[in-house]
């Protein structure tokens, strides 16, 4: 019989990887534009978040399993953990369990997962994720639709303000020209399942790309979410240093580490929002 330590651990390799791109920058954005803490409020975001990551995850690593083998052996499936049939039958089954819990908080949240298994279907089913272009798009989509929903649990009102709607365009348009930082670990996986990423269509074009549009994205932040001299000098300095990483450090391991130091980042900028409604970065 299977120990319950063993089943947890499964379910945490399932998201082991997205929750520093998706989880963390996600919860940062929830509360950054809330108008309140609560913590049952923020209890019950951190349950929705985390569902709907890990029903993302199952959905995509059961497609996945050939880049996963070189990649990610340690994933589920590529482990043996779980057969790519059963991971199909629980996507089907966490996809019922979301949209129930989504229709418990409000019509926005049942949308927003709604939303976001029509993402899944389209990057997965129908393949949208072996073109660089149409899988950014998916990447955006998939964004939005976690942010507006987690954003709708962790808020009292269920409507997006000017702050809120500002911030989940700026999330929309950083994530689709930023993204493609987290292939460059993987493209001995991405190749050998036939995916057409940014590093592997140009790999001294696309290291040029990174070093300039995250140093540009953090200074127009800056300006976005009025940041003060001296936060807004830090973070745009923090930006080149990333930017620089991906430029200078290129082996595999370095890459992986770049892609740690680029979440980093991420989550930084997902809270800046905060800043409008506090006026404390100086």
């Amino acid at each position: 019989m299977i120990s319950t330590r063993y089943q947890l651990e499964t379910l945490y390799l399932f998201t082991r990887s997205d929750c520093k791109t998706i989880f963390f920058p996600v919860l940062m954005y929830s509360l950054a534009v809330s108008d309140e803490f609560k913590f049952g409020s923020f209890i019950s975001t951190i349950v929705w978040l985390w569902l709907h990551l890990l029903q993302a995850n199952v959905s995509n690593q059961t497609f996945s399993g050939d880049e996963d083998m070189i990649n990610k052996p340690w994933r589920p499936i590529p482990s043996g953990r779980l057969t790519p049939r059963q991971a199909r039958v629980f996507r089907w089954f966490l996809t019922g369990i979301c949209l129930t819990i989504s229709a418990l908080c409000g019509r926005v949240v049942l949308f927003s997962s709604a939303a976001l298994t029509l993402v899944e279907v389209l990057h997965d089913d129908f393949g949208l994720s072996g073109n660089l272009v149409l899988k950014n798009l998916c990447n955006v989509g998939g964004y939005i639709t976690f942010e507006l929903g987690a954003s709708t649990c962790f808020n009292s009102r269920h409507n997006l303000d000017r702050n809120s709607s500002t911030a989940l365009i700026c999330s929309g348009i950083l994530i689709f020209s930023t993204i493609s930082a987290q292939d460059f670990a993987d493209v001995k996986g991405d190749m050998l399942s036939g995916r057409r990423t940014l590093p592997i269509i140009s790999p001294e074009g696309s290291r040029y790309y990174i070093l300039a549009i995250i140093p540009f994205w953090s200074g127009s932040l800056v300006r976005v979410w009025s940041l003060g001299p001296i936060s807004g000098s830090l973070f745009v300095g923090f930006g080149a240093y990333v930017g620089f990483r991906f430029f200078q450090f290129r082996d595999e391991r370095s890459d992986r580490s770049n892609y740690v130091w680029y979440n980093v980042w991420l989550v930084v900028a997902h809270t800046l929002p905060y800043n409008t409604r506090t006026h404390v970065l100086l």
